[in-house]
Parts: structure tokens; C-alpha cells; sequence
């Protein structure tokens, strides 16, 4: 039997077939995950340029903003998420009942607390809603 036009596919072309059909899927799943989940995170924006003081409650979770998008600032309310951020919030847990000072700059060196870098010249001039 030859091999012409509507003559049934070999093994080999089968495999050939497999191959090529498992490439283009596998290019549709990376390309919507690029679209959803970006290798390069954001830069975090400035939410406020004044921290937060909260009341946490002992053994309580918090998830605290990174991405500074969050509209119940200084805790995370999914913004990263939906904005495509690649950032995820600061989960941690309150060890004490106590009232703290929560960052809102976003430019902290001790998250979620504030250490008075929103005072700095460099967060000062930079405008709410734009990265540092």
C-alpha cells in the first residue's frame, strides 16, 4: 500500500504528531502563565506616605500589603493578585496583643513595621501610587 495523500498515518508519524501537539500545548499553558504569573515581580508602590497604627491580636494571622495596591492598606485585600503583580503579601503572626505602627511606604527594612523610612527625602518626593 503507498504512501500517498489520505493513506493512513504510520506509528512513526503518529509519535511525530504526539510530539508536535504536546509542544504547541505546552506553549499555550507557559504563555497564559507568563500572562498571569510574571517572572519579574513589580516594584511595590507607595500606598501612603504615614504608617497604620493597628491593634493586633495575640496568635492572630495578618497579611500585610507588599504591593502597596491594596485598597484596606496596610493589609492585603488580593490587589497583587488581580493586578498581575507577581508580589505576594507578609503573612505572619501576632505574638502579643498590642497597638504597632504598620508601614504603608513600602520601603520598611523591618515588614510589616514601620521604621520611620516613610520620614525619608526619597519616599517624600515620590508620589502615592507610584514604585520607589
Amino acid at each position: 500500500m503507498g504512501g500517498g495523500v489520505g493513506a493512513p498515518l504510520r506509528p512513526a508519524a503518529w509519535s511525530c504528531l504526539s510530539t508536535f501537539q504536546k509542544l504547541n500545548q505546552r506553549r499555550d499553558i507557559s504563555s497564559w502563565l507568563i500572562r498571569w504569573f510574571p517572572k519579574a515581580p513589580a516594584k511595590s508602590v507607595v500606598a501612603l506616605k504615614t504608617p497604620i497604627k493597628v491593634e493586633l491580636v495575640a496568635g492572630k494571622t495578618y497579611r500585610w500589603c507588599v504591593c502597596g495596591r491594596s485598597k484596606k492598606q496596610p493589609f492585603c485585600d488580593g490587589s497583587h493578585f488581580f493586578q498581575r503583580t507577581g508580589l505576594s503579601p507578609l503573612k505572619f503572626k501576632a505574638q502579643e496583643t498590642r497597638t504597632v505602627a504598620l508601614c504603608t511606604c513600602k520601603a520598611t527594612q523591618k515588614a510589616p513595621y514601620c521604621d520611620g523610612t516613610h520620614r525619608s527625602e526619597r519616599v517624600q518626593k515620590a508620589e502615592v501610587g507610584s514604585p520607589l
